[in-house]
């Protein structure tokens, strides 16, 4: 087999290159072809430095995942890596695309360091539940500092060229295409001076002088690194690199990362990485699938669900036609729309000539004919099946044959839908979730009749805009809401028979979510879909709006908010709860933490067993990338059907038992094979 890794003569200078596409990860044939090409650098007398560059679209954008679980084939990247640093003769990394993990361990390992200006560099290694393994997490220290290191090991964010060159990760900065001759020209350079070694760098030493530095750090992030294993032990082996020599902080590094790869939290992470990529693939959807062109996007709604859905679509450079009934609401729309584009750009995350170009490519209308030539519609209107309906015959009517009708409806009967249409084949679902312009899931529902190429063409889309995509077949609430109501129906009956709301909410915030589902309700408002008759009150929630607590906005919903929006219990809710729970009969007791997790839990895995065995979802990952993506589910746990499998799912059995709650047949069955759901 011929070899990834290619070594070219540059004069006194061996030029070693990797070229294993598609990202040049580093697999064992790129290691030990690393490893024969610094030998054989070493090995000329003639060759006075070298220079390690990639082909293709990126320098070595991290480890080989594929190899991760299995018995590693040496030569081990730490192993190279010291080879390499070793060199007596100058060893230049030429980075271009992105050095990731232990792309950036590569570089690091090098004597110097140079990259292209539109280059980042980063160890990610945190988003899959570990560490660097290859000293990365001591040679970063030493050569920039812990202050510098911490944010790039325990966040996992990379950087761009010019942060790292401030930073001193890199050395220089090359001319926009001018990589390779100017790698060759620096590392020339450098023959004859004594060779820097980051793990011989003093920059580490800041933790020492300061040992505040990873308290602050901890302060500063600790809601983002709640119940996550990978970033606390980021953070104790950055500060090894401080308090102990090079070799033993080595030995520590690799410590820590042998604890967190047997671990359950990287399992789940690592299953999440797969099953985000295997959700892009539908096992019928024809190889050879030709995808439709979208040029231009209609969008029926200005609301804030419609303002966000068309936020996508002109952030991704794609020219959007937004229809209203009333000029009023169109223009209130709009003006949302471009102050949540003003509001990233204070926050640095656009530029206001990214702002203007943006709103410059939507065209606002009050006339349905104005779509005609729109290629996509997406219709965000009210959730009533007639008034859809009636949307789709007039879409019907005025589009061109070719163009694809969506609903964003997130409960509603697509199949139903699309009979108001001559065109059920190009009718599907796109579920976004709100706010629509920042969640990333879109569950993307297929219907009977949709076409494979309309099915093709939605998910290449979803990339295009951002979004992480999951398949869903037709079923009221399809894969997330379905799941939901389960949830929620339990979360209702458990306040009715005495369990506080607050400690509902609280066990989901221990497990890992970031809101509770009477949090929930009052964040999105609890008069959404109320009828809006005072005098008419038949649920807990009903009672809320009639008293004026309609959430947040108001101030008041289940709890009572102050200024900065923080909750507290109310004693006019408790009342109110008491009076429901007394007039309908139910005793009321002592309800456990565990109860409430097992009753709030256990029935959503159940029902996704039967998502899965009607054939709603594709496999058991996408269910868990719709709940991670798109309702908070903690991704350390791995999803709910890999959370499920992961505590046994007799545990779940048994637990839906005692309860007295149902238990699908697939389910049962599973458990009782001792089989997980992957």
């Amino acid at each position: 087999m011929t070899s990834p890794i290619r070594t070219e003569r540059e004069g006194n200078v061996l030029v070693i290159v990797s070229d294993n596409p598609p990202v040049n990860a580093l697999g064992q044939s790129v290691r030990a072809g690393l490893a024969d090409a610094i030998a054989q650098g070493l090995a000329d007398a003639d060759i006075e430095a070298m220079v390690i560059r990639c082909d293709g679209q990126t320098f070595f954008a991290g480890a080989d995942i594929t190899e991760f679980g299995k018995t590693p084939q040496g030569p081990s990247l730490p192993a190279v890596l010291d080879q390499i640093e070793a060199s007596d003769k100058p060893v230049v990394a030429a980075i271009h695309g992105t050095a990731l993990g232990g792309g950036c361990e590569v570089a690091l390992a090098c004597h110097y360091r140079i990259a292209a200006p539109t280059a980042k560099l980063g160890l990610p290694e945190v988003k899959l539940g570990l560490i660097p393994g290859a000293a990365g997490t001591q040679r970063l220290p030493r050569l920039v500092g812990a202050k510098a290191a911490l944010p790039l090991v325990a966040l996992g964010n990379p950087i761009s060229a010019r942060e790292a060159l401030d930073i001193g990760l890199l050395d220089q900065l090359a001319g926009g295409d001018s990589l390779a001759a100017d790698a060759l020209a620096f590392a020339r350079s450098k023959i004859g001076l004594p060779v820097p070694r980051a793990s011989e760098g003093t920059a580490n030493h800041d933790g020492v002088r300061d040992p505040a530095i990873f308290d602050e750090f901890r302060a500063k992030h600790g809601r983002a690194m709640r119940g996550f294993d990978a970033p606390n032990a980021a953070i104790s082996a950055v500060r090894a690199a401080g308090e102990m020599p090079f070799a033993e902080g080595v030995k520590r590094e690799r410590e820590l990362f042998a604890g967190l790869m047997t671990g359950t939290q990287s399992k789940a992470m690592r299953h999440y990485f797969f099953a985000e990529r295997a959700a892009q693939k539908i096992a019928d959807l024809p190889a050879n699938a030709q995808l439709l062109p979208i040029a231009k996007v209609g969008v029926i709604g200005a609301g804030t669900m419609g303002g966000g859905i068309a936020m996508n679509f002109l952030s991704a450079g794609i020219p959007v036609t937004i229809l209203e009934m009333q000029q009023e609401a169109l223009d209130r729309g709009t003006a949302v729309m471009r102050r949540n584009y003003e509001a990233s750009a204070k926050r640095g995350r656009m530029s206001d000539a990214q702002v203007d170009t943006a709103m410059s490519l939507l065209t606002p209308t009050l006339e349905y004919g104005d779509l005609a030539n729109c290629d996509l519609v997406i219709e965000a209107v009210y959730e009533n099946m007639e008034v859809k309906k009636q949307v789709f015959a007039r879409l019907d009517e005025v589009t061109k044959p070719s163009a694809i009708l969506a609903s964003n409806t997130s409960y509603l009967n697509i199949d139903e839908i699309a009979t108001a249409t001559q065109r059920p084949g190009q009718v599907l679902g796109l579920h976004f979730f709100s706010p629509a312009n920042v969640m990333k899931l879109l569950e993307v529902v297929r219907g009977a009749q949709t076409r494979s190429d309309v099915l093709a063409t939605a998910m290449k889309l979803a990339r295009k805009i951002g979004k992480v995509a999951a398949v869903s077949g037709v079923c009221p609430g399809f894969i997330g809401n379905r799941m939901l109501s389960k949830r929620q129906g339990q979360a209702n009956k458990l306040i009715m028979e005495g369990a506080s709301y607050w400690d509902v909410d609280d066990v989901l915030l221990e497990f890992g979510f970031p809101m509770g589902p009477f949090q929930m309700g009052d964040l999105a408002g609890l008069d959404i879909g109320w009828h809006r008759d005072p005098t008419k009150v038949t649920t807990v929630r009903e009672a809320l709006c009639a008293a004026g607590r309609f959430g947040q906005k108001a101030g008041k919903g289940f709890y009572d908010y102050d200024s900065a929006r923080q909750r507290t219990p109310s004693d006019e809710v408790r009342a109110i709860i008491a009076d429901f729970a007394a007039k309908a009969g139910h005793a009321q007791r002592e309800v456990g933490k565990d109860e409430i997790r097992e009753r709030l839990l256990y029935p959503m895995v159940n029902e996704g067993a039967m998502i899965l065995d009607e054939k709603i979802a594709q496999r058991a990952g996408d269910i868990d990338v719709v709940w991670i993506n798109g309702y908070g589910w903690p991704i350390h746990t791995g999803g709910p059907m890999f959370w499920a499998s992961t505590i046994g799912l007799d545990t779940v059995v048994a637990g839906l038992d005692k309860h007295g709650l149902p238990v699908s047949n697939y389910l049962r069955e599973r458990a009782g094979e001792g089989g997980t759901f992957g």
